[in-house]
């Protein structure tokens, strides 16, 4: 253990403490000012469009520029206490780049060397256990997939209590995509610990997400339970005998197809749109498209397209 006081770092505190946080360029306010909070044994989802503000809010957190406001990680101020607090913070981005130079064994070698809190057999049962990755190769002769696994296995061999995930499947398939996240629950989670993550798959990591965070121009518009989701946003399906009566509840979105539209609804109870058509609860994909979408975008984003 660093020396962090102990008591900082206890499961009951919060692994991440945000109030009134936001940052600017110049002229240009990157994050409106924000507050939000994440204990431990949450795996938090932030979505949002390009320059949406989702990079300067992971930059924030892990303490790589400074900011505005208060914001705590693990009891600490992580533009101040960085180096002590990536003791306990692991961190995968969009191109999980390693050494190409280096080959296995030495990037196994190097972290142990560097990370107080890093597991170097773990690491490497984990490469023998789940992948055909040995200890000789070059990491610059390992496939875009190997090198994730590979960046994988260092990271879920380190001792964290938060994981920060911006884009961490980004160029892989779908196989590759779910293997990746099927680990982390499976080998990283727990109560004590927390995932942030960032993707513009969201449909593939719904599934895994206790909370969802929605950022559109530097603001957030929605924080809340993905268990919330389900009462709250539904979308009724209706024939245009029934689109006026089902404009007149306030959509918050709609959309027109052949022969029937879709309405989505924020907080309109179901007894009160069930007369006018189908009813069913909205993917956390279309709300996203409802909230944050444009029309050039929405096919891109319903899809699942990945965007830099």
């Amino acid at each position: 253990m660093s020396d962090i006081v102990p008591s900082e770092l206890s499961g009951d505190d919060l692994i991440v403490d945000a109030v009134g946080l936001s940052k600017t360029y110049g002229q240009f306010q990157a994050l409106k000012p924000c507050s939000f909070s994440i204990p431990p044994g949450r795996v938090v989802g932030i979505f949002g469009p390009n320059g949406a503000g989702k990079t300067t809010l992971l930059n924030a957190l892990l303490g790589l520029h400074d900011y505005d406001g208060q914001l705590k990680l693990l009891g600490r101020d992580p533009y101040k206490h960085r180096a002590k607090l990536m003791e306990h913070v692991s961190f995968i981005s969009d191109v999980a780049t390693l050494p190409r130079w280096m080959s296995v064994s030495d990037i196994l070698r190097y972290v142990s060397d560097v990370h107080p809190r890093f597991d170097e057999a773990a690491a490497l049962e984990r490469l023998q256990r789940h992948t055909r990755i040995t200890p000789g190769m070059k990491i610059m002769n390992l496939s875009k997939g190997m090198v994730v696994q590979l960046h994988l296995s260092l990271v879920l061999a380190i001792d964290s209590r938060l994981l920060v995930l911006d884009e961490p499947t980004l160029g892989l398939d779908v196989l590759h995509r779910r293997s990746l996240y099927d680990a982390l629950i499976e080998e990283f989670f727990d109560n004590n610990r927390s995932i942030i993550v960032t993707t513009h798959h969201i449909d593939e990591i719904e599934q895994i997400l206790t909370h969802v965070m929605f950022l559109r121009d530097g603001e957030i518009i929605l924080d809340t339970a993905i268990e919330d989701l389900a009462g709250r946003f539904m979308i009724l399906e209706a024939s245009p005998a029934n689109a006026e009566a089902a404009q007149a509840l306030g959509p918050i979105a709609s959309r027109t197809g052949i022969g029937r539209s879709n309405y989505i609804y924020d907080g309109v109870d179901r007894s009160a749109l069930a007369p006018l058509g189908d009813v069913r609860r909205a993917t956390l994909t279309e709300l996203f498209i409802a909230q944050l979408g444009h029309p050039a975008e929405s096919a891109e984003a319903a899809s699942g397209a990945t965007q830099t």
